[in-house]
């Protein structure tokens, strides 16, 4: 048409597959998910279509370059974030996330960077960056976890904190840990396996090891925080939905000076026999306008797995509503 227009973005220094994906699989997306027409040409990004069109499409794509000059390699679900997270922000809230501003972590000893991918990401990382104590709130693949053990990492790499604690309920409704079999390391592992796995996809595994071993890394269920004050630390206890009231104050209480909290959880994945018991409901309840505690709530807008999590949740939380 006549009133078409054309915008040419520079993509110099992306690699083309990961920007493009296989077969141009995330430019079919854009072109798809946004009505206008994409093509990638050497080192230049090209939209065309409306000029309404073209100008909604240039910040998703924008922001594809971005990450993809950062060293990500790009998915279809990645476009498909960008998509959701263009059409939902407000106006003057800069669009969709791209390469997280001043909220990217760059990972000390790997090539890489880590920046939120939505706009609840975004605001999540800005609440750890602002508050003592942060809880947040949401389902699961929301990146609660992740982003929080790389803020943690970034704060040790920077020497504001001297060490990093990672806690969890050992296992549900309150760390009976019995009936397991091994000894107690052996026993509790399995709960704190995917604290391990985020650290070892942030930090060089001899690094981790050397940290575990000097303790400036620390992994540990929640009962062993009991009779403790944390001074110097970032502690993240994940998990806190299974986290009882009793668990949660003795927690909360661990803290001393120069440290920081980060508390995630998931309501609807709650193990207690008694659901009111849940120390993640009590917070919720009492602690919310206390200068110094944020509060940040997730939701399937901010999954970041598989593209099917998110419709899981959503089909399960309709379900919850009869």
């Amino acid at each position: 048409m006549s009133d078409d227009v054309i915008q040419r973005l520079s993509a110099e220094g992306v690699d083309p597959l990961a920007l493009a994906g296989v077969n141009d699989g995330n430019l079919v997306e854009l072109a798809k998910r946004m009505g206008v027409r994409v093509s990638l040409r050497g080192d230049t990004l090209s939209l065309g279509g409306s000029p309404e069109a073209v100008e909604r499409a240039t910040l998703v794509a924008q922001a594809l370059v971005d990450l993809a000059r950062m060293g990500e390699v790009l998915s279809v679900e990645d476009v498909d974030r960008l998509v959701s997270g263009e059409r939902q922000a407000p106006s003057g809230d800069g669009g969709p996330v791209g390469a997280g501003g001043e909220f990217k972590i760059i990972l000390p000893g790997l090539r890489r960077v880590i920046q939120p991918k939505t706009a609840g990401q975004r605001q999540y990382l800005r609440a750890i960056a602002q508050h003592d104590i942060v809880v947040g709130i949401g389902p699961a693949g929301t990146g609660k976890t992740y982003l929080a053990v790389a803020a943690a990492v970034d704060a040790l790499a920077r020497k504001r904190v001297r060490r990093i604690i990672l806690a969890r309920p050992a296992v549900e409704a309150g760390e009976s840990l019995g009936f397991l079999p091994g000894d107690l390391q052996e026993k509790v592992d399995p709960y704190l396996r995917p604290l391990y796995d985020a650290l070892e996809d942030m930090v060089p595994r001899d690094r981790i090891q050397k940290a575990l071993e000097t303790r400036t890394i620390e992994i540990a269920p929640l009962a062993y925080m009991r009779g403790r004050t944390l001074s110097d630390a970032f502690v993240i206890l994940d998990e806190a939905q299974n986290a009882t009231g009793m668990q949660m104050k003795m927690f909360l209480t661990r803290l001393g000076v120069n440290s920081r909290a980060v508390i995630t959880g998931d309501k609807t994945q709650i193990d207690l026999v008694n659901r009111e018991d849940s120390g993640l409901l009590q917070v919720e309840r009492i602690l919310p306008g206390i200068e110094g505690i944020g509060f940040c709530y997730l939701d399937d807008s901010d999954v970041v797995r598989h593209r099917l999590v998110r419709d899981i949740i959503r089909a399960y939380a309709e379900d919850a509503q009869g």
